[in-house]
């Protein structure tokens, strides 16, 4: 009989088992009967060996080694000093922890222990993977690869996230061939164009259906991520950090601890996957923190002043902005000394004393007497070139004296592994906090890392470690101050920083078009309270689109709400339709953030849906972001009500001109409310206006009283 560790959760189950002194995961699905794995049969687990292999196959399992006979990319990537590099780690023994068990293995001859953490979130059946790698011999171990463990997945079609600054989280949909398939990030934080996240599962799964398997490596650095097509067809994938060369050196009797990997499996598509993962960022990641937190409706300077402050034109942006309902002003960039532009000034962290004579007092004190919050961007991880701190510490740049850098938006990235550096920039963010009622800190991060070095040694892996301690040092000093991560948009998006931080700012891009598809990316594994979501102004300053104001506030209503404009530019219509956009928000709150985010399957491919639903209620969003190439509007089904319960459904925006687009009008899109089961609703559909491209429809769905 072989040997099995089980653990369960979320209505899973996951088994390891041990064969030929090695850790293999024998099963992970839905929940076995306790006890179960004892009558198993060993044999189950036996694979056919076909010619022209090694006798013993192709070796792969949890951990698989080249040193085994693996012939595919190892777990594991190391050598010694002297060249030697072969491992041969086997099991040693097995230890129950309060998450999950860990699996040790050793190899004496090569002197390292591997430790692999597993754990299965109770709530959600969430997997946590981690390794620790303990050099136990007397010379330097230098690590090349580790990633946490080695998945096999299901099927052989794979969803992967790309895209580009103003253009995030684009996705690609292929099914792997023989050899290798990776995604690498280079640029010391997750990156707009490899962010780590990827999705595998059965040919043609979708939203609704197809078993699959979602992965996300937990680091806000440089990292890897690949799938591999094995010899005998099974696909492997792994994730890990991404080194410099020499970069991991662990000496004798250290440790290097992998980043987290986290993986949730689902029968059911995307959704299912969501389902899973959303729960568990609300109260594993986060703990629960915003759960009875309501989040407050931004308005952001930026896309009003630019560089601009002026203190009584910022006092009227204030007003202007209570006035329609916003909870939150954020001061962003250039409020500074010396700050005009993007080319000066970044590191120099006090009031600019020629926009602000008496300081950030007087704009705190009227924002605040409005009954707004108060937040303020800072960059504390970089320079520019032209900053007071630069000429007086030119050595604190992050990389290798006697080199030229490419700057990146004028600046330099500050070597936070260094303590006095570390130490200066916390004691500026703590002057500002300290003497000033600012609730919120919008930490950005504009600048690839090019040359991450330190003391003439690579050093991408502690600076992003330096980041996670600045953080955590603010957060203990300050544990009021909300903290919303911002790389360009959202470059920095992962769950080792959601541990630290209460939002991420999603994109640069307000343009509510390309942001529909972000968003609906984005929620596969964020839910909708930590997805920065903002009403840009009618001319997109990234895209030059003009859209209505109606989309543009019913596309950020439906995520952390904020506006990014210059609301006094907006006529009476548009302010109206603003303050109603916003009162809808915070009277559907709990429901947008505390609901369960169901993106919808429809036939038209220019058109996005989804739904938000929580007991016995819904609100449906349905975008037409391109002209239909169908003449007429399907029915909308809506997946994932409950189909016994008696729906009322009305449209919140029924078109304005409705025969501009119809000769007959739907019941619904005149704004009368439909009565229907969730079955029906699910199998038959409701009878949905035609919508022109830039339009979108939300409707309410609510019990029936009848």
């Amino acid at each position: 009989m072989s040997e099995f560790h089980r653990l369960d959760g979320g209505g899973d189950t996951l088994l390891v088992s041990l064969q030929e002194g090695r850790p293999h995961i024998a099963y992970w699905g839905p929940e076995l009967a306790q006890g179960a794995e004892a009558s198993l049969d060993a044999r189950l687990l036996d694979r056919a060996v076909p010619h022209g292999m090694l006798d013993g196959g192709v070796a792969f399992g949890l951990f698989p080694q080249n040193g085994w006979g693996f012939t595919g990319a190892g777990a594991l990537q190391a050598h010694r000093p002297d060249g030697r590099f072969i491992t041969q780690l086997a099991f040693e023994g097995c230890r129950r922890s309060a998450d999950g068990i860990d699996l040790v293995l050793a190899d004496t001859l090569a002197r390292i222990e591997v430790t692999i953490s597993l754990g299965l979130d109770a709530a959600s059946g969430v997997a946590a993977f981690q390794t620790r790698v303990r050099n136990v011999g007397p010379e330097p171990l230098n690590l090349d690869w580790v990633s946490p463990v080695a998945l096999e997945v299901p099927g052989g079609e794979v969803l992967a996230f790309s895209g580009r600054w103003a253009r995030e989280f684009d996705t690609e949909r292929f099914r792997p061939g023989a050899g290798i398939w990776a995604s690498e990030s280079r640029t010391g934080r997750t990156s707009h164009h490899a962010p780590p996240f990827l999705v595998v599962g059965e040919a043609g799964f979708g939203e609704h259906h197809g078993q699959v398997l979602g992965l996300h490596l937990a680091w806000s650095g440089d990292h890897r991520l690949f799938v591999e097509r094995l010899r005998d067809g099974r696909l492997q994938v792994q994730a890990g950090e991404l080194f410099w060369p020499g970069e991991i050196m662990v000496e004798a009797g250290e440790t290097y601890q992998t980043p987290m990997l986290y993986a949730a499996r689902s029968d059911t598509g995307l959704n299912g996957l969501s389902d899973r993962l959303h729960g568990f960022v609300r109260d594993r990641i986060m703990g629960g923190r915003l759960r009875a937190k309501p989040r407050p409706v931004h308005f952001n300077t930026w896309e009003a002043v630019y560089f601009r402050h002026d203190l009584e034109e910022l006092k009227a942006l204030a007003n202007a902005a209570a006035g329609v309902g916003a909870e939150r002003f954020v001061l962003d960039d250039g409020w500074f000394r010396g700050r005009n532009d993007d080319s000066a000034a970044l590191g120099d962290w006090s009031p600019d004393p020629v926009k602000y004579p008496d300081g950030l007092g007087p704009l705190v004190d009227h924002v605040r007497g409005l009954g707004l919050a108060f937040g303020l961007w800072v960059e504390p991880e970089m320079a520019n070139a032209n900053s007071d701190l630069l000429r007086a510490h030119p050595d604190w740049i992050l990389g290798e004296a006697g080199r030229v850098q490419p700057l990146g938006r004028g600046q330099y990235v500050l070597d936070l592994t260094r303590p006095e550096v570390s130490d200066a920039l916390f004691a500026q963010i703590d002057t500002l906090l300290a003497g000033n009622a600012i609730d919120y800190l919008k930490w950005d991060m504009n600048r690839d890392l090019t040359h991450p070095a330190s003391g003439g040694r690579p050093a991408s892996h502690a600076q992003t470690l330096a980041v996670y301690a600045l953080i955590d040092r603010v957060r203990a000093a300050h544990p009021d101050v909300e903290i919303e991560s911002c790389a360009s948009g959202g470059g920095r998006a992962d769950y080792e920083i959601l541990k630290r931080t209460d939002r991420i700012w999603t994109s640069d891009c307000n343009d509510p078009i390309e942001r529909q598809s972000i968003q609906r990316a984005f929620s596969i594994f964020f839910p909708p309270e930590v997805m920065g979501a903002h009403v840009g102004p009618a001319d997109s300053h990234t895209t030059a689109r003009t859209t209505s104001l109606e989309l543009r506030a019913m596309t950020a209503m439906f995520g952390h709400m904020g506006i990014e404009a210059d609301v006094r530019d907006f006529g009476a219509r548009d302010l109206e339709a603003l303050t109603a956009a916003i009162g809808l928000h915070k009277q559907m709150r709990g429901l947008l953030h505390g609901g369960r985010l169901v993106r919808q399957e429809v036939t038209d491919p220019g058109t996005s849906a989804f739904a938000v639903i929580a007991g016995s209620e819904a609100l449906v969003s349905v975008a037409q972001v391109e002209t239909s190439k169908s003449g007429a509007a399907a029915h909308l089904r809506v997946t994932g009500l409950d189909p016994l319960t008696l729906y009322d459904a009305r449209l919140l925006n029924p078109p304005k001109r409705p025969r501009a687009a119809m000769k007959q009008v739907p019941a619904l899109a005149s704004g009368e409310t439909l009565r229907a089961t969730g079955q029906w609703i699910a199998q038959s559909g409701l009878p949905m206006p035609i919508l022109r491209a830039g339009e979108i429809a939300v409707l309410h769905l609510t019990r029936s009283a009848g």
